[in-house]
């Protein structure tokens, strides 16, 4: 049995730093956890990320399919619209939402702010399942070669700071959740599937946001042919502390992840992008990228020194991580690239640094130019196949979450011979 006292130890011998590459699993529990002692610390002066917390609830409003706007918004005498929810929500303020599915017309804008004391929640109420359905919207989708206007985008328009978004299903959205200039939010549980640009899209100067056990799947962007919808997007923005822990991203037109031209770092942790940039939707003149996870690159190329720990791309159409021009210094440890269509680990316009990691089966399996490393597959040995592999069955990984929210323990692609190469959610 591998623990984490011997991996630990192999880490040592092999001279590797803890700190950028200790290998964490996070359940739910244990970063929303993390979450409320870092807001404390801010509380008292400290420069820390995530500044939010649970307490300091002040009002709860309650909204059901079944409600009326003109109630006071009890679970006895709810609200029926979110907009109504959301527009008498102040600080401390949890809106629970009773199970079924809601289409507004309209999108729900959330402009009002929270504080790192009382922030404002909007969350499913208790085990029940809850549908924000933006096929009413406008640019649902939008015309072909047409722009969105800025307040249009996503199902849910956040502008807010301080918000908690809890086990919601956001679907058929022009985005699912588009939040611009929008800092100290926590993204919870959510799935944003099948919306008609990208499923969670950050922009902007935006900091200190925190995304957690996200699955996002199934977006497309019919007006711009494919090119433009991810699973989960942080671009065209700056702000530091903005973290990804346990993401699934798959079958989305464009990039699983991309962070093209946000100039602050980002980190991904214990994160999975599969099987993006195929056209399942037919769309003509099909234009998605494909890539698992890009980080970074723009029409300047910016340097931005983004950090990907423990996480697998696997079967997309383009590379499985890829600086996409981004000329920083990334960090790539314990992370697998397996079976891409391009370059399992595409750096040749960094100066990134790579420590653990295992490639195999892709087109190409790394492309370094002045990047360097150490401990990676392609410096034990030159050829690696499926054998080498305890498991390359993906129906555990790609299946139900655990009971905490949390991506349910495999050995999928975990060496036999060299447990502590790649990534491990076992």
């Amino acid at each position: 049995m591998t623990t984490a006292s011997s991996r630990a130890a192999a880490r040592a011998t092999r001279g590797r730093t803890a700190a950028p590459t200790a290998r964490r699993r996070w359940t739910r529990k244990a970063v929303l956890a993390l979450a409320a002692v870092t807001a404390a610390a801010t509380a008292t002066g400290a420069t820390l990320a995530w500044t939010h917390t649970a307490s300091a609830q002040t009002a709860t409003i309650t909204v059901a399919t079944d409600g009326d706007d003109a109630a006071p918004g009890t679970v006895t005498e709810p609200l029926q619209t979110l907009q109504a929810a959301v527009d008498r929500a102040e600080p401390g303020t949890v809106i629970q939402i009773r199970g079924g599915t809601y289409a507004p017309d309209t999108n729900v804008q959330i402009i009002a702010d929270g504080t790192a004391a009382a922030p404002i929640t909007l969350r499913a109420y208790e085990n029940e399942k809850v549908i924000i359905d933006g096929e009413n919207m406008p640019y649902t989708p939008g015309a072909v070669d047409s722009s969105i206007p800025r307040p249009d985008r996503g199902a849910l328009h956040v502008e807010g700071d301080h918000w908690r978004f809890e086990n919601l299903e956001i679907i058929n959205g022009p985005y699912g959740i588009f939040a611009v200039d929008s800092s100290h939010n926590v993204y919870d549980g959510l799935i944003t599937r099948d919306n008609y640009e990208s499923g969670l899209h950050i922009q902007g100067a935006s900091s200190d946001n925190l995304i957690v056990n996200l699955d996002a799947y199934g977006n497309r962007d019919p007006r711009k042919n494919g090119e433009s919808a991810d699973g989960l997007a942080i671009k065209e923005g700056s702000g530091t502390g903005n973290t990804v822990i346990g993401a699934r991203l798959w079958n989305n037109s464009d990039d699983g992840f991309d962070a093209w031209e946000f100039l602050s770092p980002i980190r991904i942790e214990d994160s999975l992008a599969w099987s993006n940039g195929y056209n399942h939707w037919d769309l003509p003149n099909y234009s998605g990228d494909g890539n698992g996870f890009k980080m970074g690159g723009g029409d300047d190329d910016l340097p931005a020194d983004h950090v990907v720990v423990n996480s697998i791309a696997w079967k997309n159409s383009a590379h499985g991580f890829t600086d996409n021009g981004n000329p920083g210094t990334l960090h790539f440890n314990d992370s697998t690239a397996w079976k891409n269509g391009k370059t399992g680990f595409d750096v040749d316009s960094s100066t990134s640094q790579l420590t653990a990691n295992l490639a195999l089966n892709n087109a190409t399996q790394v492309a370094l130019g002045p990047s360097t490393g150490s401990g990676n597959s392609w410096d034990i040995k030159s050829k690696w196949v499926d054998a080498d592999l305890r498991n390359t069955s993906a129906s555990v990984i790609t299946g139900p979450r655990a009971a905490d929210g949390s991506i349910p323990s495999t050995d999928f692609l975990v060496p036999k011979d060299y447990p502590d190469l790649g990534a491990d959610f076992s």
